[in-house]
């Protein structure tokens, strides 16, 4: 992407993930083991122009500490929806909260969203798809770099879906290797990728490749990044089986039960410093019983205080629960 020429090759991203990668979680990550590029929740762009315009804006939330010019890796919004001009208008905010890059999620299988023809509906509507792209395009007007992610077909593989995406210059094309259909029941089609790059090369050669899928420890995304040319390798639920994924070094099999939890009463601190607001805590705190599997893990009686962490109601419950664990 236009600022981020620099990074090294191949380089390694966090996935968007819904509820998941919010300004806290990617802090909380950033200090276990940076990736070399981060991305936000998904944020819809419709939405931003709407009565919701407040729900959305929290996806989009960072901190001064998170972009390259605040001295952090490059942060790229991933924006969703299907109107043109509210993607031009949703693009000019990024620009001006500061974010380094912005992504069109052309890759959510999930049915409600497929079927009110977003995300991987675009499949099967690429003038429309066409247009979302040159909309996102015409409001970064070359500030910040623009890209997309997407899946490799609707009910089948279709690369020509790919090429497609590739006619539109894009800087970055993030290819998760399954259909919309498959969802994540099936193997990645790692062989796709050969094709992939060799389409790239053809018709949009500084457009960056990266592969997104079943990835779960950095050896073995350089290993796939290798054997099939890629510029980039995107984890996501390799996350929650190790926080310092992107750390090859760092063995979080060797984390002892009390750092685990200490990590975690972490992460609650830098929730409730993103969300509390005006005395009042905007975000659902229930979001964190999800990242309970993250940290209580890998040690004895782990699954009986994960069943206490998920019925607490509030933040300090979680706390509370958590610090008489590791006094114990």
């Amino acid at each position: 992407m236009n600022s981020l020429l620099n990074l090294p090759k191949p380089f390694f991203v966090l996935a968007p993930m819904d509820d998941v990668t919010d300004t806290a979680f990617r802090r909380l990550v950033s200090g276990c083991a940076d990736p070399d590029m981060y991305f936000t929740e998904f944020a819809n762009a419709d939405g931003l122009d709407s009565k919701g315009r407040s729900a959305v804006l929290q996806k989009l939330k960072i901190a001064k500490s998170e972009t390259i010019a605040g001295g952090g890796q490059p942060l790229i919004a991933q924006i969703w929806g299907k109107n043109p001009d509210r993607y031009k208008k949703a693009v000019n905010e990024i620009v001006e909260m500061g974010y380094d890059g912005v992504d069109i999620n052309f890759g959510c299988p999930v049915p409600k969203v497929v079927k009110n023809g977003c995300c991987s509906a675009m499949v099967d509507n690429r003038p429309l798809a066409g247009e979302l792209i040159k909309a996102m395009q015409s409001g970064a007007n070359g500030r910040i770099g623009t890209s997309v992610k997407c899946r490799i077909g609707l009910n089948k593989i279709d690369l020509s879906w790919i090429e497609f995406l590739l006619g539109h210059n894009l800087d970055m094309l993030t290819v998760h290797g399954r259909t919309t259909k498959e969802m994540s029941k099936v193997p990645m089609h790692w062989e796709v990728f050969d094709e992939i790059v060799v389409m790239r090369d053809r018709i949009s050669p500084k457009t960056l490749i990266v592969a997104n899928g079943d990835v779960k420890t950095k050896a073995e995304g350089l290993e796939k990044a290798k054997q099939y040319g890629l510029d980039g390798i995107m984890i996501g639920r390799g996350i929650f089986q190790n926080p310092c994924v992107f750390d090859a070094e760092n063995n979080w099999a060797e984390y002892s039960r009390k750092q685990r939890l200490e990590l975690f009463l972490k992460h609650i601190d830098l929730f409730e410093e993103s969300w509390f607001v005006d005395r009042q805590l905007v975000k659902n705190p229930y979001v964190l019983r999800k990242f309970a599997k993250v940290y209580v893990n890998g040690f004895d009686g782990a699954s009986d205080l994960r069943a206490k962490v998920m019925a607490c109601e509030t933040l300090d419950e979680m706390r509370a629960v958590l610090l008489t664990s590791i006094a114990q």
